[in-house]
């Protein structure tokens, strides 16, 4: 039985980019049968600020791939926990300088501006392949770690996964809760391989399709068909299981 629902963002509760209809489907889906949604993403905290705010179904949302925890106390303020040390982060500052002075013409996503324990770059400004071999091994020079999500190269300095993270929610939040047992985990891309490894019902939406051949983890259950791409496959798996 289903006690805890997490899904990763981007591709996974969006069209690509765009915010869905089926969205708040699924949160209402969550919200009438008590089941407490949780939301585990690459975004930045200052998404999660807008997640949280925007949406009472979603008092909990882990951001920038496991670097922070936010939520909603009872006197309705949004508190914060960063999962990184400070000097993690000092070091990702001062490598962020350095690529910056190595790149000029290169730049981190517009959120970037509203991240703590990472940064990202956009796909779209990696599409020549030799460009971003050649940023990925200036990474593995410097002991940067990164990753891929829907539509970012998301980086970071100390041991940042969003299973790291999750496993801090239960302890937090859901004490009695197992995370491997009582969890579903719906995601869509490199970066969710830590929870289709801890989850033990995880699902991929049917674009992780695009990234499967990568994947070393996979989920135990994969969608097929466009119907059940992102948020569609969510809902519809929600519908025919909870």
């Amino acid at each position: 039985m289903t006690k805890i629902i997490l899904s990763d963002f981007d591709g996974t509760l969006t069209h690509h980019t765009e915010m869905s209809s089926e969205l708040f489907e699924i949160l209402k889906i969550a919200d009438e049968k008590k089941i407490p949604f949780v939301i585990v993403t690459g975004r930045s905290i200052s998404w999660a600020h807008f997640l949280i705010t925007h949406f009472t179904a979603l008092p909990i949302v882990i951001s920038e791939g496991g670097g922070a925890i936010s939520w909603r106390d009872k006197a309705g303020l949004i508190q914060n926990e960063f999962l990184v040390p400070e000097s993690e982060l000092a070091k990702l500052e001062a490598f962020c300088i350095k690529l910056k002075e190595k790149y000029p013409n290169l730049y981190l996503t517009s959120d970037s501006l509203g991240r703590v324990a990472d940064r990202a770059i956009e796909l779209c400004d990696l599409e020549d392949e030799n460009f971003k071999n050649e940023i990925c091994h200036l990474m593995d020079e410097e002991g940067i770690n990164y990753s891929t999500s829907n539509v970012h190269l998301n980086f970071w300095c100390g041991n940042l996964s969003k299973a790291n993270a999750t496993k801090v929610l239960f302890n937090k939040f859901y004490p009695n809760l197992n995370m491997a047992e009582d969890a579903i985990y719906f995601g869509d891309s490199l970066n969710d391989q830590s929870m289709f490894d801890k989850v033990k019902t995880s699902i991929g939406v049917s674009n992780i399709k695009s990234v499967l051949d990568k994947l070393t983890v996979k989920p135990h259950v994969i969608l097929t068909g466009e119907e059940n791409a992102g948020p569609s496959g969510v809902l519809s798996y929600l519908k025919n299981n909870l």
